[in-house]
């Protein structure tokens, strides 16, 4: 295992598309369910135990060496709106191609050739941490700041936070993050033996909702 690889695959400067998405968060400012960094952290807490969990999980199960197909039909299962669905598959393919120039391996080749439409993000996220050297439980862990960092990040630009705010947001929900990771690394153990129905299906339906809202805004500065 490579911690070097951790961080290479969880900096916000990988290019795998992310800067472009808010996570929700530019619904949730419009709405005014966001609005500063208390509500913030109550947003992003939200997203990680529900989409964040179920996004993890996906992602340890992946780099656990869980056949990948299977698993991206269970994250279209688990992933309602059809907007959201568009956006993990365009991420994939962002994913996959920067994991391909920076881990070449038949697996990421297998995942392109199998898949040319794009892998479900999450499934790509796990399958490049297994050709990095990496384990479930990396897996999982980068997975799950990432769906914190993304809308905090996102926050600073919609709402002119103040960055030292939003860092200190992500910081909070230090403890919520690993919570999430370790459970999602615990499940991937399980998908091995009981298969892609052991992976959870934590829903946020407003996220849902706002996500098809969003895709229909005729201007918007965030993709998703």
């Amino acid at each position: 295992m490579s911690p070097t690889a951790l961080l290479v695959l969880a900096d916000g400067r990988f290019p795998a598309g992310g800067h472009a998405h808010s996570g929700g968060v530019e619904a949730a400012v419009a709405a005014r369910t966001v609005r500063d960094p208390a509500t913030l952290f109550a947003f992003c807490r939200g997203r990680l135990h529900t989409a964040g969990l179920t996004a993890a999980s996906l992602a340890a199960a992946a780099a656990a060496g869980c056949e990948p197909l299977v698993l991206d039909e269970a994250a279209d299962a688990r992933t309602p709106s059809p907007a959201l669905r568009a956006t993990s598959r365009k991420l994939g393919r962002q994913m996959l191609r920067a994991a391909r120039a920076a881990w070449p391996c038949a697996a990421l080749d297998r995942l392109a050739r199998e898949l040319p439409g794009g892998a479900h993000q999450p499934v790509v996220l796990g399958v490049t941490a297994r050709a990095a050297g990496l384990t479930a439980p990396d897996a999982a862990r980068a997975s799950a700041v990432e769906s914190v960092t993304g809308p905090a990040t996102a926050a600073v630009r919609l709402l002119g936070l103040d960055p030292f705010d939003a860092t200190a947001v992500v910081a909070r929900l230090c403890d919520d993050v690993d919570a999430v990771a370790r459970r999602a690394a615990d499940t991937a153990g399980r998908v091995a033996d009981e298969g892609a129905g052991a992976l959870p299906a934590a829903s946020a339906p407003l996220l849902d909702i706002t996500a098809e809202q969003h895709a229909a805004w005729p201007t918007r500065l965030f993709a998703s």
